[in-house]
């Protein structure tokens, strides 16, 4: 395979289905599935041992010990088999061209950087419910565009898919990137090497994840391309617990600070020589 989609997950089997049934559609299918899932649960095992997969797949536990999704990414990098890495959230179902799109604009140089449209519950709903596909999704979007917002969506501009070869083509170069989405991303296995993957030292939810890659690629010499309006993902409904992230913050800065883009608790674990 070309490629290793790797999807991050916790408890949530009934979003996974939905995903998964997702990757059934897709219009480039030359990768594999990489569950990398941040504790053991049975559900999720049993939920995933009984799934009736179209690409091969591998299912990656780690003991539950609080949030430690930059150490179980770190193991799914190690343990896949591909050379070109896509990074996605298990819940966020994919546009039927989602990895055509990634594996298309793929190069060594490039860290390609997408986002997502934020569903409301009544689709979500639908979704769950197999009333609808990921495949007709984008006919509501676009009928319903201009009343999205009012119909609880966000980021709806998001959920518009501009095929490249053809006239709206345009579209999506306009559309620039200037962070990253860890549930919407992807490289090769040699930039995240240079960096020495995910820096384990973050141990709460978000920037360690995604916001502090984008500045240690850039100064390993990487760029950031744009899949706005290509690789599109749609995000399913839930209760969303935000956290203060002043500890993320700090850690970041500090890292900015002494240039330390090699992170030293990373895929390697190197000791701090101070």
């Amino acid at each position: 395979m070309e490629a290793s989609l790797i999807i991050s997950v916790y408890t949530d089997t009934i979003s996974l289905k939905a995903v998964l049934d997702s990757l059934k559609n897709q219009s480039w299918n030359n990768f594999e599935i990489v569950i990398s899932e941040d504790g053991e649960s049975t559900v999720m095992k049993e939920f995933i041992a009984t799934y009736p997969f179209k690409h091969s797949w591998q299912h990656l536990t780690q003991e539950d010990l609080g949030w430690r999704k930059n150490r179980a990414l770190n193991r799914a990098i190690l343990a896949s088999n591909a050379d070109y890495l896509v990074f996605i959230d298990g819940d966020c179902v994919l546009h039927p061209r989602f990895m055509e799109m990634h594996h298309r604009f793929s190069k060594e140089n490039r860290i390609l950087a997408g986002k997502r449209i934020k569903l409301n519950e009544a689709l979500t709903e639908d979704l769950l419910l197999e009333k609808r596909s990921s495949t007709d999704i984008q006919h509501y979007l676009f009928k319903h565009f201009l009343e999205l917002r009012k119909m609880g969506f966000r980021f709806q501009e998001e959920g518009l898919f501009f095929d490249p070869d053809k006239l709206v083509g345009f579209i999506p170069r306009l559309r620039k990137m200037k962070h990253l989405k860890g549930c919407n991303m992807s490289f090769s296995r040699t930039a995240i090497l240079s960096i020495n993957g995910f820096d384990e030292d973050y141990v709460l939810p978000a920037i360690g994840e995604d916001i502090d890659l984008a500045w240690r690629f850039e100064k390993a010499g990487f760029f950031l391309f744009s899949l706005r309006n290509l690789a599109v993902q749609f995000h399913l409904h839930h209760k969303e617990n935000w956290m203060d992230q002043s500890v993320n913050i700090k850690l970041m800065e500090d890292r900015k600070k002494s240039n330390q883009y090699f992170c030293l608790n990373g895929i390697k674990k190197i000791a701090n020589p101070i």
